[in-house]
C-alpha cells in the first residue's frame, strides 16, 4: 500500500469508525443496547452477583470492566453460557474441610503446598494453612451458574461491557464510576477505626501507624532479650527498584507497593499473594526530574489509595485489586509526580506532589474517597492576591517549588491537617528569589473541610541548602511551662528540633540536635539567627548540615510512655555516633521540654 497524505480530521474519523466494528471469524459484532445491558447486568440478569464493573457488583468472578481487552465477543458469549469451560486463574472453585468436619466453599485466590488464600461466597478472605485442613478439593464446576439470558439479552450485556471498556478506569461522563459505595462489613477500615488506630496494635492502618505520626508500636512480643533471635520467614519480590514502602496491615492482610506503582495484597503469615496490581506507566515520564519510588497506600473502608509517578490517584478494591477509579491529579509532563502514601481521613483522600528539582509549584489536594472528585487545592506558594506572595522577589514565585512530597498528619481533636513543604527553587541560587519564599520549608496547618490555611510556621526562611521541611510533624499532648498544651514536634533537616503549639502555631522551643554551623540559634519567634558567609557560592563553603540534612524523610518515632523522641540521621552523618548522641540528648531533655521549660 503506497503512502498518501491525510488530514488529522480524516484520520480520526477512520479510527473512530473502525473502533465501532469488531470481527470474529468473519462475523461482525452484533449490536446490542448498552442501557438495557446495564439493567440486565445489575437486575434480572444477575451478572452483578458474581462480577464487578467500575466498582459495582460482587467479587467472586473476574472484574469485567476491561474484559473485552482480553477476550473477544465470541469468547465472552461462551463464557456467559458455559462458565465452567475456561475458569480463569485465581477464580478456581474450591472446597475445604477442617479437622472439625466443617466445610467451606469459595474461590482460591492462591494455593500452594503449605497455604491457601480463599474467598468465600460472602467475600470474606480466609488465610489458611494446609496442615489445618483435612481435605482440599478443587471443584470442576464454576461457582458462577450458567446464564439464562436469551441471545439478544447477552448482546445487550456485551454492549454494556464494551461501553465500560472505553470509559474505564476513568470516571464516566455521569461521575458514577463507583456508584453508591457501601464498604464490605468484613473488611472495613472506617474513619472511626483510623481515629483509634492505637487500639489495634496488631494492625498498621496508616503510613505512620496512626494519625498523630508517632510511628511507634505498642506490641510487646519483641524485647531486648529476644530480638537477636528474629529470623526471616518469607520474602516478596517487587521485580525492580529500591523499596521505600511502609506496608498497610489489616486483619492479617498486608498491602504493599513497589517503586514503579506495582502493588500486592499478601497473606501476612506466608507472603503469598491474594492479588497483584501492575500499572502501565507512560514512556515519556521525565525520569531525570523524578524520584522513582512509592511509599505506600492509604486505606479507607474497603479501598486502597495509591498515588502514582504519572501524577494520578488510584482507588483499588482491597479484596481484589480491581480499579475503582483513576483520576489525574495533574499533568506528569510538567515534571510532577507523587511518591508518598495518601492520607485518608473522613471521606477524603489527601495528596501532595513531588517536583524533584523541576521548576513548578507544590500543592496539597483533597479528593472525594467515593468517586475521586477533587474537593479543594491549597498552593504551597502563595497565589496572586495573597499578601504572602511578596515574600518572593519579582516573578520568582511562578517557579517557586515548595513541593509537598511527604504524607501529612491529622489532629482529630482540632480537625486540623498538618502538611510539610519542601525547598524553594532554584535550590542553591537564592539571588534570583530574594525574600523568605513562603510557604517553602514550612509546616502548614490546614482546614480539611475546605483547604484553608489556619496557620503556618517556616523553619528555614530563604533556604539555599536544600533543607526541605518534609520531615514528620508528630502530634503529642504534654505539659509546657506548667500548662497542658497540644503540641507538634519535629526534628528538621536544618539541624534544629522544634516544639510548636499545634492550635496556634506559636513557637515554644527549638534546639540543635546535631552538628550544625549555619545558625547561631533561634530567636524568640523561632526564626534562625543565620551566621554570615554560609550561603553557597561558586568557590564553595563548608557548612553543616550538608544537602542531606541532619535528618531526612525517614520516619522518626515517639514513645508516649517514655516521652522519648528518636529519629534517623541522614547518611552524611556517621550513624553509630549520631544515633548514640540523639538518644542521649533525647533521654536527658525530652521530659524537661514538657515539664520544666
Amino acid at each position: 500500500m503506497p503512502p498518501f497524505s491525510m488530514s488529522l480530521a480524516d484520520y480520526q474519523a477512520i479510527v473512530a469508525f473502525l473502533r465501532t466494528r469488531e470481527w470474529q471469524n468473519g462475523e461482525e459484532l452484533r449490536m446490542g443496547d448498552s442501557q438495557k445491558g446495564k439493567e440486565l447486568f445489575f437486575g434480572t440478569g444477575q451478572c452483578s452477583r458474581c462480577h464487578m464493573v467500575r466498582g459495582q457488583g460482587v467479587r467472586l468472578g473476574p472484574d469485567l470492566t476491561l474484559i473485552l481487552n482480553e477476550k473477544n465477543p465470541s469468547e465472552l458469549r461462551v463464557g456467559i453460557t458455559q462458565p465452567s469451560l475456561g475458569i480463569r486463574p485465581n477464580f478456581q472453585g474450591i472446597e475445604v474441610e477442617f479437622s472439625s468436619g466443617k466445610t467451606l466453599r469459595g474461590i482460591a485466590k492462591n494455593l500452594d503446598t503449605f497455604s491457601l488464600q480463599l474467598m468465600d461466597r460472602e467475600e470474606t478472605i480466609h488465610l489458611l494453612k494446609r496442615h489445618q485442613l483435612r481435605r482440599v478439593t478443587k471443584l470442576r464446576e464454576s461457582l458462577m451458574p450458567a446464564s439464562l439470558l436469551t441471545p439478544t439479552e447477552i448482546e445487550h450485556v456485551i454492549a454494556y461491557i464494551k461501553e465500560t471498556r472505553s470509559q474505564a478506569p476513568e470516571l464516566n461522563k455521569h461521575g458514577d464510576s463507583a456508584g453508591v459505595w457501601k464498604p464490605s462489613p468484613n473488611l472495613n477500615v472506617s474513619f472511626q477505626r483510623l481515629k483509634h488506630a492505637a487500639d489495634e496494635p496488631q494492625n498498621w492502618l496508616t503510613y505512620w501507624g496512626n494519625y498523630e505520626g508517632l510511628h511507634f508500636s505498642r506490641l510487646k512480643e519483641i524485647t531486648p532479650a529476644n530480638v537477636s533471635g528474629l529470623r526471616s520467614q518469607w520474602s516478596f519480590q517487587y521485580g525492580a527498584g529500591g523499596i521505600e514502602s511502609s506496608p498497610i496491615v489489616v486483619d492479617g492482610l498486608m498491602f504493599v507497593t513497589g517503586p514503579l506503582n506495582n502493588a500486592a495484597a499478601l497473606d501476612g503469615r506466608t507472603g503469598r499473594t491474594v492479588w497483584q496490581y501492575r500499572r502501565s506507566l507512560p514512556e515519556d515520564l521525565r525520569k531525570g526530574c523524578m524520584v522513582m519510588s512509592n511509599r505506600g497506600f492509604g486505606v479507607l473502608g474497603d479501598r486502597l489509595y495509591m498515588a502514582t509517578l504519572d501524577a494520578h490517584l488510584v482507588a483499588l478494591d482491597a479484596k481484589t485489586g480491581n480499579v475503582i477509579w483513576d483520576v489525574a491529579v495533574d499533568d506528569y509532563r510538567k515534571g510532577l509526580s507523587i511518591t508518598h502514601a495518601p492520607l485518608a481521613i473522613d471521606g477524603k483522600i489527601i495528596v501532595g506532589v513531588t517536583l524533584a528539582e523541576c521548576p513548578g509549584v507544590g500543592f496539597v489536594d483533597a479528593y472525594d474517597a467515593s468517586e475521586g472528585k477533587k474537593l479543594w487545592r491549597f498552593w504551597s506558594v502563595p497565589q496572586e492576591g495573597d499578601a504572602a506572595r511578596s515574600s518572593w522577589a519579582g516573578d520568582s514565585a511562578k517557579f517557586g517549588g515548595a513541593p509537598t512530597w511527604m504524607t501529612g498528619t491529622y489532629d482529630v481533636e482540632t480537625d486540623t491537617l498538618f502538611w510539610t513543604t519542601g525547598n524553594p527553587l532554584p535550590t542553591y541560587d537564592g539571588s534570583v528569589r530574594e525574600g523568605d519564599n513562603l510557604y517553602s520549608c514550612s509546616l502548614l496547618a490546614l482546614d480539611p473541610k475546605n483547604g484553608k490555611l489556619k496557620w503556618y510556621f517556616q523553619f528555614t526562611p530563604h533556604d539555599t541548602h536544600d533543607w526541605d521541611a518534609n520531615e514528620t510533624p508528630i502530634l503529642v499532648n504534654g505539659t509546657f511551662q506548667g500548662q497542658p498544651r497540644k503540641l507538634v514536634i519535629q526534628a528538621n533537616r536544618n539541624g534544629f528540633y522544634y516544639v510548636l503549639d499545634r492550635v496556634t502555631g506559636k513557637f515554644l522551643l527549638g534546639k540543635s540536635y546535631a552538628n550544625q554551623t549555619w545558625a547561631a540559634g533561634l530567636d524568640a519567634s523561632g526564626r534562625p539567627i543565620v551566621r554570615p558567609n554560609t550561603d553557597p557560592d561558586p568557590v564553595g563553603r563548608y557548612v553543616c548540615a550538608d544537602a542531606f540534612g541532619n535528618t531526612n524523610w525517614a520516619s522518626p518515632s515517639y514513645d508516649q510512655r517514655a516521652r522519648l523522641f528518636t529519629c534517623r540521621f541522614a547518611k552524611a552523618v556517621a550513624p553509630t555516633v549520631a544515633r548514640r548522641k540523639i538518644h542521649e540528648w533525647a533521654s536527658r531533655t525530652t521530659a524537661a521540654i514538657f515539664e520544666e521549660t
